[in-house]
């Protein structure tokens, strides 16, 4: 889908072009006709470089760049700051200063001595310490670096491409991007050199309605881009990953991790002494930190019966009460065979008292 209409196109005339004596033979290919001594440009051909150009910003953004808009005449220059500030992009809409991408680095100064001009309070002069002319001085220097620098003031480095509207106009910059292989996409009217241009867009440069409409579809590009660098970014990240995942923990978080990792794993071993120490092993559990922490006693799941009836190899036992306790159960029992009567009917059997003492005066 097109990023614009041929109506739209239309309808900021953005298909007319210069009088037929002032073109450049360069431009022929581009021209559709001539009509009333004026060259109409080919707006079919229009179309084309426009999505050529708006794929090219929106890549370059994509991928971290950023674009200058230029457009230092009176027509271009409200629409250069309104578009490239709604993206966040730098942009020279007065004079263009030579050097600004050559010489970026003493450029680059004055743009810090201007950011140490606004912090000054021009109307305080008291709290300055400075005298009324000092500041009035001040003042100037920083009206004047506002106004050739302010819309580079927060570009940190050369961009990665530049919008020109005015080719003609704005060759110092043209110049220059071309120096430093800086890729220029621009407005060509009938009058312009396409070979000193990238990405070019044959349209008209003079009407406002048609510089107004280019520059916004540029800038839309822009905040494509920005979109899509900002969805790369979130996918990058892994899903509940933090800022300074990668960062070293502090003693007492890893002491944390260890203890929980290890809790775990002798719940889910039973409590076995080898797979505890593997799992100490495995997390990383220092010999010092499995002195100090109290050991996960078992869960023995054995039938009581069975414990009890083990004899206790580790208990000092002694040998002549085992024995004594043994005689008096042999006993007991022989003697309780003795006395225990047969029932029979109508016969009382006695109480089982006596033979039950009978054993114990045995013993």
């Amino acid at each position: 889908m097109a990023v614009v209409t041929m109506r739209q196109l239309l309808e900021s005339g953005v298909h007319f072009g210069h009088q037929t004596r002032r073109w450049n033979p360069k431009m022929k290919r581009f021209i559709f006709t001539e009509r009333n001594g004026i060259y109409i440009i080919d707006l079919q051909q229009s179309l084309a470089y426009i999505d050529r150009g708006y794929e090219f910003v929106k890549n370059t953004v994509a991928k971290g760049g950023s674009v200058l808009f230029v457009g230092t005449k009176r027509q271009a220059q409200e629409t250069i700051s309104e578009q490239a500030t709604r993206v966040g992009q730098p942009y020279v809409n007065q004079r263009w200063l030579g050097g600004m991408l050559t010489n970026f680095q003493t450029v680059n100064e004055r743009i810090k001595r201007l950011k140490e001009l606004e912090e000054i309070d021009f109307d305080d002069v008291a709290a300055s310490g400075r005298t009324k002319k000092e500041l009035l001085q001040m003042k100037r220097e920083h009206d004047k670096l506002a106004r050739t620098l302010g819309g580079i003031r927060d570009m940190g480095r050369v961009p990665s491409a530049v919008w020109i509207i005015d080719t003609k106009k704005e060759h110092l910059a043209v110049d220059e991007a071309k120096k430093l292989k800086i890729p220029v996409i621009a407005i060509l009217d009938t009058n312009c050199d396409p070979d000193d241009v990238d990405y070019p867009i044959p349209g008209n440069d003079d009407a406002i309605r048609s510089v107004t409409l280019l520059t916004r579809v540029i800038a839309d590009a822009v905040g494509e881009g920005l979109i899509a660098r900002g969805t790369a970014k979130g996918a990058e990240t892994a899903p509940g990953a933090e800022l300074g995942a990668d960062e070293p923990l502090a003693d007492w978080e890893r002491e944390l991790a260890e203890g929980t990792t290890a809790s775990v794993a002798v719940e889910v071993t039973g409590g076995d002494a080898s797979t505890e120490a593997l799992a100490a092993e495995a997390t990383g559990a220092s010999s010092e930190a499995g002195q100090t922490e109290p050991a996960v006693e078992p869960v023995d799941t054995a039938p009581a019966a069975t414990v009890q009836t083990e004899p206790s190899d580790a208990a000092g036992t002694d040998p002549v009460a085992e024995a004594t306790d043994e005689v008096a159960d042999d006993a007991a029992e022989a003697a309780t065979d003795e006395v225990a009567p047969v029932a029979t009917e109508g016969t009382d059997v006695p109480a089982p008292a006596a033979a039950e003492d009978k054993p114990e005066a045995q013993a």
